[in-house]
């Protein structure tokens, strides 16, 4: 039984207050591939140009990600986003976007990845997210979707279509209340759970995130750390811990949902400490186990009330 991950894999550019990067890989795809791996193998779905590095792709399969599902163009570009972050680094600007192989990625599900027991969808076009799940002969026993306000502004009701099919949303704040039309967090989690997904997560960047399933809700802090060099790939990061700590207990209870968010918000921690993938590729199973340590001593507390 397997995790398969939907995303792009792309080309960045990035500006931050703190640096500048020259093209480098990203994509939702890569972020969350590179993180879950550290968990359990991945099957990938993507699309690149033939202008993405082999090496970047051998790197992956080397770590036990499974790339059968992502297609080669080799006439094409690969997707190309560029950004620029303010000093809050919760807020960017685009300065550019080249669609690319994404402008008509028609994703196909190879026949080895029909074991799928956990889907990862992230941020792309509803209508190609949807297609994933219609080819999935068997129900996934999970099906987690990232989006974005883009697809809210543009193509509310096809977002719509595709939440109704999904166990588990995750948006950041403005997006939850963007969605629902409700200010109030609570209220807009209940709004958004009616449209379909038993489960939401939203982020809240450096404030951490908020997990909500019927009427209980679970709060988990992000660690506070002195450098934030770089938030990009930071959500779908925490996505590919999130998913790879539920596939590798198999476990979808609300309560390992808990651990899964702390396993997620400690491999973002890592993340944004350095430009795209590259603190990704240098950490080591120690390395999460402390940063995991770290959160728990956070948020560890014995009360004794006096009455």
């Amino acid at each position: 039984m397997s995790l398969v991950v939907v995303g792009s894999m792309a080309f960045d550019a990035i500006e931050t207050p703190f640096g500048k990067s020259d093209k480098i890989i990203g994509g939702a795809g890569t972020y969350i591939a590179w993180c879950a791996s550290n968990f359990t193998p991945v099957k990938q779905i993507s699309v690149v140009g033939g202008d993405f590095p082999q090496e970047e792709l051998d790197q992956l399969t080397a770590r036990g990600v499974d790339l059968a599902g992502v297609q080669i163009k080799k006439e094409e570009k690969t997707f190309f986003w560029s950004g620029r972050y303010h000093m809050d680094m919760n807020s960017r600007d685009t300065l550019e976007t080249q669609l690319n192989v994404l402008e008509n990625f028609e994703p196909v599900v190879p026949e080895s990845f029909q074991d799928c027991e956990f889907l990862m969808l992230g941020n792309l076009v509803p209508a190609v997210q949807r297609s994933v799940i219609e080819q999935l002969k068997t129900r996934p026993k999970l099906i987690v979707m990232d989006t974005m306000n883009f697809w809210m502004e543009i193509m509310m009701d096809e977002l719509k279509k595709t939440l109704g099919m999904v166990d588990l949303l995750m948006v950041n704040d403005s997006e939850a209340r963007q969605l629902s039309g409700e200010y109030s967090l609570v209220k807009a989690a209940a709004a958004i759970m009616k449209m379909g997904p038993k489960y939401l997560i939203i982020k809240k960047g450096e404030h951490g995130a908020l997990l909500f399933h019927e009427n209980k809700v679970f709060f988990a802090p992000a660690l506070p750390l002195e450098e934030v060099f770089d938030p990009t790939g930071a959500g779908d990061t925490f996505a590919g811990g999130f998913i790879g700590h539920i596939a590798r207990t198999k476990d979808i209870s609300f309560e390992n949902m808990k651990t899964a968010i702390i396993v997620g918000s400690a491999m973002a921690s890592y993340c944004v400490e350095k430009f795209g993938t590259q603190r990704l590729r240098e950490i080591s199973k120690e390395d999460i186990a402390n940063r995991i340590d770290e959160f728990v001593q956070l948020v560890n507390f014995d009360i004794d009330l006096v009455g």
